[in-house]
C-alpha cells in the first residue's frame, strides 16, 4: 500500500517550516525601505543633519536585517540538519 511514511512526513514538514521561516525576509525589506524613505525626507528638510540621520539609519537597518538573517539560519537548520537522527 502506498502511503506517507513517518520519515517522509518529517522531511516534508521540515521543508514547509523552512519555507515559512523565509517569510521572515519580507519584514526587514519593508522596514528598511521605510527607514530609508524617512531618512531621505529628513535630509531633504534639514541637510545639515545628514551625518546624524545617515548613521542612525544605517544602525537601524543593520538591526532590522538581523531578523532576516535569523529566519535564514532557521531555514538552513531545518533543511540541512538531519531531523531523523
Amino acid at each position: 500500500m502506498n502511503g506517507i511514511t513517518d520519515n517522509g512526513f518529517i522531511l516534508g514538514c521540515s521543508a514547509i517550516g523552512a519555507g515559512l521561516a523565509m517569510i521572515a525576509g519580507i519584514g526587514p525589506g519593508i522596514g528598511e525601505g521605510n527607514a530609508v524613505a524617512k531618512a531621505l525626507e529628513a535630509i531633504g528638510r534639514q541637510p545639515e543633519c545628514k551625518g546624524d540621520v545617515t548613521s542612525t539609519m544605517l544602525l537601524g537597518c543593520a538591526i532590522a536585517e538581523s531578523t532576516g538573517i535569523y529566519g535564514l539560519i532557521v531555514a538552513l537548520i531545518l533543511l540541512f540538519v538531519k531531523p531523523l537522527t
